[in-house]
């Protein structure tokens, strides 16, 4: 946290994917003070989940040396995390219109 702001500027504009899984991410923290949509809040602890299965297989993959289980791990940590931040695009689109979000796009 505090290599991030000196390493990386600002972005030039918030209304590309990444940036909106980023701002997803912090509507799904805050979601303690702002309620998020009920569709939206359970699928991101699952996927969480299947990461880190897939994190558990790689691991292993890299202990004993055998390749298939290592590729197979990687593979779920990989589709596990990108359907999140898929999700995390969706929550923002469905919240950007909340008074306190609206002004993170630019």
């Amino acid at each position: 946290m505090v290599f991030n702001p000196v390493l990386f500027q600002k972005p030039a504009s918030t209304k590309n994917w990444a940036s909106k899984s980023v701002l997803g991410e912090r509507v799904y923290l805050n979601r303690d003070t702002i309620d998020i949509p009920e569709h939206h809040k359970v699928m991101p602890n699952i996927l969480n989940g299947i990461s880190f299965i897939g994190m558990l297989f790689a691991l292993y993959g890299v202990v004993v040396l055998s390749v298939w289980p290592a590729i197979f791990g990687i593979s779920l940590a990989y589709l596990g995390k990108s359907w999140y931040l898929d999700r995390m695009v969706w929550l923002f689109e469905d919240m950007k219109d909340v008074p306190e979000y609206n002004t993170w796009l630019y």
